[in-house]
């Protein structure tokens, strides 16, 4: 299966490949009969790059198998260009215009086509071009070579053109400042893509002046530098010599300490031009910079370079110039590296020696070289040595060492020693050290403190007599007892007072700092101090502790951490207290606190408390105490509820008062007065002339209106009729009274009371006791009781007159339709005859 699949494949393919060779001899039959069908004109073949351009097509008359009407189609490269512009011509052609606006492109072909076919046919194309001018070329320089015998010029062409530009050195021969032209030297081409060229000498004429200047050309323009005006050997450019150093003379003395012996080769091609020359060096250490030196003589080719620092090494370079005529700087020399020679030290040595506690004839020196010049040669060792008296030739060495310190045995009869620095030039001068003992005054006050993490200030009051210098060393504090971490210097001031220590100071570490004030042949003690470079701040918080709880308050205490060595004490406490609701509070105490009382908090809540210890080094907080208030107990709400309803009851107690012993009205139900309980005999009539009825048979009597108002209207009881002529037609409510007894004495029964009726009746008088005629009363169909009950009448006023009277009876006379009252006989109601008012402050409105 796998080799008839391959062979299947290979057929399919090359039916393709036969395909395709069809379809391309069809295409090329078909271009060959397009061809010279059609010509492409444009407007210019090359333009500025963006610049528009316009370009025709015309279709000759001998293609007549095309369409006449057939689409001319433009395209710019791949891409197909709209706006053609199509027409027919008078000759029978047909011509196709396209202008466009901007050729973006460096080079481009333009194709005029012909939709032939179903293919697009190329009728004819023209390649486009478009960049800019030539650029004005600058900077054009020129030198003279002697090596090569010619004039090699330089410039700088400017940007890119995009398009085929011809650069062209040009120059002649001329006379009085350039200003004449006489014989034309041949143009000198540059290489394609370089901008610089030589004229050979043969061209040339070495002390004649010349003009040289260099022009660019292209097809949209040419440009030109400006013109340079020259002597060939004015702008001659040597060579640089060889820089070597001078071979040693043995009879020669060698060289002094930081000078160098140099000498050079000049170039043989210009040893018949005078010249000078000059040097520069720099130091193989650090960021130095060239130092120059020049002019150099120019007969000697040699010269001695002092003022060098010692036993250090330099670089050196030399260049050379056309003197005293004009000409070019060579370039420098390759580098030479010398070093220079050592000189003995010329250094001041501070000493300082200690003796051992347990030996005192065992001594430890310590040194320190101060530098007395800027160059102070290079020291390679240290000698403590000791001249025996008596013996001015005998010198014994005690110690020879490379370090800063010595630790020797002080013979018994040496009361001096002798140090010096030592290199290969030779020795220092010798510094004396003394072993005098303490016999000077100490200092007082001696006393320092931390400016800044890494460095102390040290400070002392001045003894008397003033010390000459002092000597402060400083180092770990005692956990340290090695020297060798120790630091020290001496000051050679005596008058003082204080120090800045700087060096060798680290943060957070105490430092024991020792002060010996040096007088002339003796010192004094030594005085001690301690001190923080810098104090950190609190390691741990107290711990809270609950000491008492309430409902609302919580007292709280903790244990003052004790003072540690290195920590910045204590300036304050800060509490803080969180309740379930995330509300924050916070309170600031002194460093001196070790209690503190919560107020304020809520009963049978959760609280989170903290407590922060601050110092000026830094703050640190406790651990958090959870702590619940108590809850109120049982009892406490008991006597809460009761006093409570004691108040209210209280309360209730002089409002009752207030309402039973008040002269005034009571505002909560009406103040009705009680006929039963009143002398009616006393009352005194009250004529109100309010209203005038006019009744038959009565004339116009006086009315007295007795009115009591209601305070809540209910619904009236029904009227209810007798048969009873006598009745008048009266309702069952109206009822005459008949007094049985004196009505001045008082009722000594109860009123009974009808739970059915709380309303409140309204009468009207009609008629005056005083006169001769029967009075009449009028009483109204009111809805309140008058006097609580639906029957107002008491027992003991039983009224028999009015079931039988004897006298006569009044005709009944309908009700008037203004008022639903109904008349009787005054004498109907004996009570209410003679009335006479007493107590008129307790009927109210009446």
């Amino acid at each position: 299966m796998r080799g008839r699949s391959e062979h299947q494949v290979g057929a399919m393919a090359r039916l393709r490949n036969f395909s395709l060779t069809w379809a391309a001899l069809i295409i090329l039959l078909l271009s060959g009969s397009l061809e010279g069908c059609g010509h492409i004109s444009v407007s210019a073949p090359i333009v500025r790059l963006g610049d528009p351009i316009t370009a025709s097509c015309i279709i000759t008359q001998k293609c007549s198998h095309l369409d006449p009407e057939s689409q001319i189609l433009w395209r710019l490269g791949a891409d197909l260009q709209p706006g053609g512009r199509q027409q027919h011509l008078s000759d029978g052609t047909q011509e196709s215009t396209i202008t466009l606006p901007h050729l973006n492109h460096t080079r481009a072909f333009l194709s005029c086509c012909l939709n032939w076919s179903n293919t697009v046919q190329i009728l004819d194309q023209v390649e486009l071009h478009a960049g800019y001018p030539p650029a004005v070329p600058r900077n054009l320089s020129c030198l003279m070579n002697l090596t090569t015998n010619s004039l090699n010029c330089q410039w700088e062409p400017g940007p890119e053109t995009h398009l085929p530009t011809n650069i062209t050195l040009k120059s002649f021969k001329s006379r009085a400042n350039c200003q004449t032209q006489e014989d034309s030297i041949q143009d000198c081409v540059p290489k394609d893509g370089q901008s610089r060229c030589s004229i050979p000498r043969r061209h040339l004429l070495l002390y004649q002046n010349m003009v040289i200047w260099v022009q660019a050309e292209n097809a949209l323009g040419t440009s030109m530098s400006l013109q340079l005006c020259l002597n060939p050997m004015d702008v001659v450019k040597l060579e640089p010599p060889m820089l070597r150093t001078l071979d040693p003379n043995p009879e020669a003395p060698p060289p002094e300490p930081g000078c160098l012996h140099l000498c050079w080769e000049p170039w043989k091609p210009g040893l018949f031009i005078n010249q000078k020359c000059e040097l520069r060096h720099k130091p193989q250490r650090g960021d130095a910079s060239w130092a120059l030196v020049g002019p150099l003589p120019s007969e000697a080719f040699q010269y001695e370079l002092c003022g060098l620092l010692p036993a250090t090494t330099y670089t050196l370079q030399i260049r050379c110039i056309r003197w005293p005529l004009p000409g070019l700087w060579s370039n420098w020399s390759p580098n030479l590296e010398l070093r220079t020679t050592e000189r003995a030290p010329t250094v001041r040595l501070d000493i300082w020696w200690r003796q051992r506690q347990l030996d005192p004839r065992t001594v430890q020196l310590f040194w320190k070289p101060v530098p007395l010049e800027e160059d102070s040669g290079q020291i390679q060792g240290y000698l403590v040595s000791w001249r025996p008296s008596g013996q001015a030739a005998a010198i014994l060495p005690l110690c020879n060492t490379t370090e800063l310190s010595c630790t020797f045995h002080l013979p018994s009869e040496a009361q001096e020693v002798t140090l010096e620095a030592y290199n290969s030039a030779g020795t220092s001068l010798p510094s004396p050290v003394a072993f005098s003992e303490s016999r000077g005054p100490a200092l007082t006050r001696l006393h320092a403190m931390s400016r800044d993490p890494h460095s102390l200030w040290v400070g002392w009051e001045l003894p008397s007599p003033q010390p000459q210098g002092y000597v402060i060393e400083w180092g770990p504090g005692p956990s340290s007892t090695s020297n060798s971490n120790k630091t020290w210097r001496m000051e050679q001031s005596g008058s003082i007072t204080g120090f800045l220590l700087k060096e060798n100071i680290r943060p957070f570490q105490l430092y024991e700092i020792t002060v010996t004030p040096l007088y002339q042949d003796a010192m004094g003690p030594s005085q001690h101090v301690y001190a923080y470079s810098q104090e950190r701040g609190p390691s741990r918080a107290p711990e809270l502790r609950l000491n008492h709880i309430g409902k609302t308050w919580a007292q709280l205490e903790w244990v003052p951490e004790p003072p540690e060595l290195g920590k910045s004490p204590l300036t304050h406490y800060t509490i803080f207290w969180t309740n379930a609701q995330n509300q924050f509070f916070s309170a600031i105490l002194n460093a001196s606190s070790s209690g503190f009382v919560l107020h304020g908090l809520k009963p049978a809540s959760l609280y989170h408390v903290h407590l922060m210890a601050a110092s000026k080094a830094g703050a640190i907080n406790s651990t958090v105490l959870n702590l619940m208030t108590l809850t109120p107990e049982g009892s406490e709400l008991h006597i809460l509820l009761g006093l409570f309803g004691l108040l209210l009851l209280l309360t209730c107690l002089c409002g009752t008062v207030w309402l039973c012993c008040s002269p005034k009205k009571n505002p909560l139900w009406p103040n009705v007065p009680d006929p039963a309980h009143s002398s009616l005999g006393s009352w005194v009539p009250t004529t109100m002339e309010e209203e005038a009825f006019q009744l038959p048979s009565l004339g116009t009597p006086p009315i007295t209106k007795l009115t009591v108002l209601e305070e809540e209207k209910k619904q009236p009881v029904p009227w209810e009729y007798h048969n009873s002529s006598e009745t008048c037609g009266l309702p069952t409510l109206v009822q005459p009274y008949v007094l049985q007894r004196d009505p001045r004495a008082a009722s000594t029964q109860p009123q009974s009371q009808s739970g059915t009726s709380d309303q409140v009746l309204y009468g009207q008088l009609l008629g005056s006791p005083t006169s001769p005629g029967p009075g009449h009363y009028l009483r109204c169909n009111s809805t309140q009781p008058l006097l609580g009950g639906v029957s107002p009448s008491p027992k003991s006023y039983e009224n028999l007159w009015f079931q039988a009277s004897p006298l006569r009876t009044l005709a009944a006379s309908a009700p008037s339709q203004e008022d639903d009252c109904v008349f009787g006989p005054l004498l109907d109601f004996p009570l209410l005859q003679g009335i006479q008012v007493h107590g008129v402050e307790g009927l109210g409105s009446f």
